[in-house]
């Protein structure tokens, strides 16, 4: 009986030992991030973005539905009425403070779902690292101009 249970336990030891062969011929799943690009698919949420129209206008009019719709209070918006001399949006308000927490967000998408202008969508860029706790609250500026992710789309 010990015999038979000695090569049952040899087979099994082939068995893995031939999974991790066949293994060590492929080549490594490791991406040298940043220097190259990460494949993400098409409906990944990522960091926050402002959009504006094609003429240079905010989309955002200062609805603050993006702030109600958020479950966990990440977002704040401050309208202001717009200037008819020199409108920053094509409604009568605009946002005047938009700000993001990163620490509080959970990147649901409700806020993009539920914002009439689509002005704010969740883009492809996943490198949020920072050092600073004030860093992670994202202002309107930086939600206007955000930078380019180093990402290619992959088919789903």
């Amino acid at each position: 009986m010990e015999l038979g249970e000695f090569l049952k336990g040899a087979i099994e030891i082939g068995k893995a030992m031939g999974v991790t062969l066949k293994h060590l011929r492929q080549k490594p799943v490791t991406v040298e991030f940043p220097y190259e690009e990460i494949p993400i698919y098409p409906r990944f949420r990522g960091r926050h973005e402002l959009r504006r129209y094609a003429n240079g206008l905010e989309r955002c009019i200062g609805c603050s539905l993006c702030e109600a719709a958020c479950p966990t209070e990440a977002i704040y918006v401050e309208a202001a009425e717009n200037d008819p001399a020199a409108p920053l949006s094509p409604g009568e308000r605009h946002a005047k403070v938009y700000e993001v927490n990163l620490l509080r967000c959970v990147f649901c998408g409700d806020c993009e779902e539920a914002c009439p202008t689509e002005a704010i969508v969740l883009g492809h860029d996943f490198a949020m690292a920072n050092y600073e706790r004030k860093d992670f609250v994202l202002t309107k500026e930086q939600l206007l101009n955000p930078g380019m992710p180093n990402v290619i789309i992959r088919p789903e």
